[in-house]
C-alpha cells in the first residue's frame, strides 16, 4: 500500500494499531490525572509553589538519564514483554503513591521512581508501530497517535480537576492513574504479538562489551540526518512554554482565573489537529514541510509580547500548536531512518532530549517571566525557536532526501547478545 493510499480506515483496520493506541490513550490520560492530583497534593501539604514545581518537573527530567541505559531492553527482549512489564511495575509504584499516609520525601521519590522507565516503554512502542503498521500506514500511524496523545492531555487536565473538586481528594486520582496502567499492561499483553527485535544488520555483534546500552546515541550523534531531525524536534521545549505561563499571563493581562484552562489547552489543541492533517502527507511534502513548519511555530508566540486579549493569545497559541506538528514529520523521518535492531535505543535517545527540552524550556520560561514579564518571555522563546529551528534545517540540510536506513558506516555495532525472550 503506497503512502498516499493510507487512510484512517486502514490504519484503524489493523488489530495491534487498535490496542496500542487503546493502551496509550487511557494511560495518557492517567499520566495528566497524576500530574493534577500531585501538583494539588504536595501544594495542599506545604503551601510552596516552588516545592510543587519541583515535583512537577521530577515527572520530566528523570529520562535524559535513564533513556540511554533502558532503552536498550528493547532491543534486546520482547517489546511485548517489556511493554507490559514497565506497566505493571509502574502501576505498583503509583499506586504507592496513592497511599494516604505516605510521607512527601518518600512521595518525590516515587515520583522520579515512577518517571524513570517511561522511555522504555516509549521506545518499544515506538520501534513496534513500523511493524505493526507497514507502509504508508505507518506515517497516518503517527498523526493519529500525536493528535490522540494531544486529545488525551486536554482531557486528563480537564477531568483530573474535575475528580479531585468532587471527591476532595488527589489520592483517589492517583489509584485510578495505577489503574490505566494495569489495563494498559493487560491489553498489551494479550493483544500484540512478541515483536522480537531484529538482530545482525547494521550493528553488527562483534563490538566490545559494554557499547550496547549506548549504541543508540552513537548512531545518532555520527549521523547528520538523525543528528539533526533528533535536534530540530528539541526545539519544541521554545514553544511549550505557553502552557507553563498561562496562569502569569491570564494575570499580567487581567483576566479572569477560568481562562487559564483556555490557554493551557489551545497549543495542544493546535497541535493534535495538526497531527491529523500531516498524516496524509506524502514522503516528498513532508521532507519539504518539515523546517518551514519548525520555524513557523515560533512566530504566533513572538505576537505575544503586545499582550492581546484571551481570545486572540488562544488563537495564536493554536496556530504555533498546529505548526509544531514538526514534530511528529521529524519523529516518523528518524524512525524510518533507523534499523530495527537499534530503533528502541536511537528512540529512546531522541525522546529523552525531547522531553527534557520540555523541562528546561518551562524553566528557562519562568525564570525570564520573572525578570521581564510573561508576554515578553514567551515571545522571546518563540523568536529563539524559530531562529534556532531555521539554523538547524541549514547546518544539517535537512530538506535533503533521507536515507531509507542509515548506512552501517554510521552504525556503531553492538555488543554480542543473548537470544530475545521470547514470550
Amino acid at each position: 500500500m503506497s503512502e498516499q493510499a493510507a487512510r484512517f480506515r486502514d490504519v484503524f483496520a489493523v488489530g495491534e494499531f487498535r490496542v496500542l493506541w487503546i493502551a496509550q490513550a487511557q494511560s495518557r490520560i492517567g499520566d495528566q490525572f497524576a500530574r493534577v492530583a500531585l501538583s494539588l497534593l504536595v501544594f495542599e501539604r506545604t503551601s510552596s509553589a516552588a516545592l510543587t514545581a519541583l515535583v512537577y518537573a521530577s515527572t520530566y527530567l528523570p529520562p535524559l538519564l535513564t533513556a540511554p541505559l533502558l532503552a536498550g531492553l528493547a532491543d534486546r527482549y520482547s517489546r511485548r514483554t517489556v511493554m507490559w512489564t514497565v506497566d505493571v511495575l509502574r502501576a505498583v509504584l503509583i499506586g504507592l503513591m496513592a497511599v494516604p499516609a505516605m510521607p512527601l520525601p518518600v512521595l518525590g521519590l516515587l515520583v522520579v521512581a515512577v518517571a524513570c522507565p517511561e522511555p522504555l516503554f516509549s521506545s518499544a512502542r515506538i520501534a513496534t508501530l513500523p511493524k505493526v503498521l507497514p507502509g504508508g500506514r505507518y506515517q497516518v500511524g503517527m498523526g493519529i497517535t500525536g493528535a490522540t496523545d494531544g486529545i488525551a492531555q486536554i482531557a486528563g487536565f480537564a477531568l483530573g480537576g474535575v475528580v479531585v473538586a468532587a471527591t476532595g481528594s488527589p489520592h483517589l486520582v492517583l489509584a485510578v492513574n495505577a489503574l490505566t496502567f494495569l489495563v494498559s499492561a493487560a491489553l498489551v499483553r494479550w493483544g500484540l504479538r512478541p515483536h522480537l527485535p531484529e538482530t545482525g544488520g547494521d550493528t553488527g555483534s562483534s563490538a566490545p562489551k559494554g557499547r550496547f546500552a549506548l549504541a543508540g546515541v552513537r548512531l545518532v550523534a555520527r549521523n547528520r540526518s538523525l543528528m539533526g531531525l533528533a535536534a530540530l524536534a528539541w526545539t519544541f521545549g521554545f514553544y511549550v512554554v505557553p502552557e507553563s505561563l498561562a496562569a502569569p499571563y491570564v494575570a499580567e493581562i487581567g483576566a479572569g482565573a477560568s481562562a487559564v484552562g483556555l490557554l493551557m489547552a489551545a497549543d495542544v489543541a493546535g497541535m493534535a489537529i495538526g497531527g491529523l492533517l500531516v498524516a496524509r502527507l506524502g514522503t516528498e511534502v513532508r521532507r519539504r514541510l518539515t523546517v518551514p513548519l519548525a520555524f513557523a511555530a515560533g512566530l504566533p508566540l513572538v505576537v505575544t509580547f503586545a499582550e492581546p486579549g484571551v481570545w486572540a493569545a488562544v488563537a495564536l497559541w493554536a496556530v504555533s500548536g498546529l505548526c509544531s506538528s514538526f514534530v511528529v514529520i521529524a519523529e516518523v523521518r528518524f524512525v524510518l531512518q533507523v534499523p530495527d535492531e537499534i530503533r528502541a535505543r536511537a528512540i529512546g535517545f531522541a525522546a529523552a532530549g525531547l522531553q527534557t527540552a520540555q523541562g528546561l524550556g518551562m524553566a528557562l520560561a519562568g525564570v525570564l517571566a520573572e525578570a521581564l514579564s510573561p508576554a515578553l518571555s514567551i515571545a522571546l522563546c518563540g523568536a529563539a525557536g524559530s531562529v534556532v529551528a531555521l539554523a538547524i534545517g541549514l547546518v544539517f540540510r535537512l530538506a535533503a532526501p533521507d536515507e531509507p536506513q542509515v548506512s552501517e558506516r554510521s552504525a556503531p555495532p553492538a555488543e554480542d547478545r543473548s537470544e530475545p525472550v521470547r514470550t
